[in-house]
């Protein structure tokens, strides 16, 4: 990848993602913490899209693709090296199967996030919150997919300590969101919008996270480059050596083995 290790993609993605909500709420919170017209009576904390839906609305725009468009190339990038051996290669088409389900449901995730920047919570307010059930829906089941792959793969490469790391790390991701998706549900059916708001924030902070623990996944990617620069290394000091040993030996009046002789009359 043009010299550039495959981690960073990853954590790029996440830096992007956490300074956009980093830059939300300073942003709020300097201008007097106002109360927007999209946010419901009695309610003082916004939603993320409470603040997206006005002034900030480009940035939340652009900095929300940025984010899901780098981290769907960690999806596709690590198909790619697991294609290429350069990471631990799947040993069955069910984990194959895996891996594209987790894309596919990556770039649906994507879309959702997308589409509930445009169509923002002010002029679009149920197209929003499909997109927003789309985008959060549709990361639990790419992350479920992928855990299952890596679980499959921890089976077969049990010398692998990382992949089972990234199990469990994406195990967590799924339990602690689904605990905080549920809460949030709840909470916004029962008019308690403040909580439901601070439960927003709390899964939109725990999803960077979740970005940025793909960078274990590239780890092994890296060893492997190293070990084949290392291995073209020694391969040229061998050949070197030959060479060097062949103009000694012709220095030195050595003779050279005499070639066959040819049998095309």
């Amino acid at each position: 990848m043009l010299g550039i290790s495959y981690w960073i993609v990853p954590i790029f993605s996440s830096i992007v993602w956490i300074g956009m909500l980093v830059a939300m709420m300073v942003y709020w919170a300097s201008t007097g913490k106002p109360i927007y017209s999209t946010m419901s009576e009695g309610q003082h904390i916004p939603y993320i899209s409470d603040i997206g839906a006005d002034t900030l609305k480009p940035m939340f725009i652009a900095m929300s693709v940025v984010t899901v468009v780098t981290f769907d190339c960690a999806f596709i990038f690590e198909r790619w090296l697991r294609h290429t051996n350069k990471l631990r290669p799947n040993t069955s088409n069910w984990q194959k199967l895996y891996s594209v389900c987790a894309t596919v449901a990556a770039v649906a995730g994507a879309a959702g996030l997308i589409l509930l920047t445009i169509f923002d919570c002010k002029r679009h307010n149920t197209l929003h919150n499909i997109f927003l059930v789309v985008f959060i829906a549709s990361y639990i089941i790419s992350a479920i997919f992928i855990c299952w792959e890596y679980q499959r793969l921890g089976v077969h490469y049990r010398e692998e300590s990382i992949l089972r790391i990234s199990f469990w790390i994406k195990l967590f991701f799924i339990i602690f969101e689904l605990c905080l998706v549920i809460a949030f549900g709840v909470c916004s059916k029962q008019d308690k919008w403040n909580v439901a708001a601070v439960l927003e924030w709390i899964i939109a902070f725990t999803y960077c996270f979740y970005v940025a623990s793909f960078f274990i996944d590239f780890l092994p990617a890296r060893r492997t480059k190293h070990h084949q620069s290392k291995e073209t290394e020694v391969q040229m000091l061998e050949e070197g050596g030959q060479a060097h040993s062949t103009t000694d030996n012709a220095r030195m009046g050595a003779p050279y083995p005499t070639p066959l002789p040819s049998r095309n009359f």
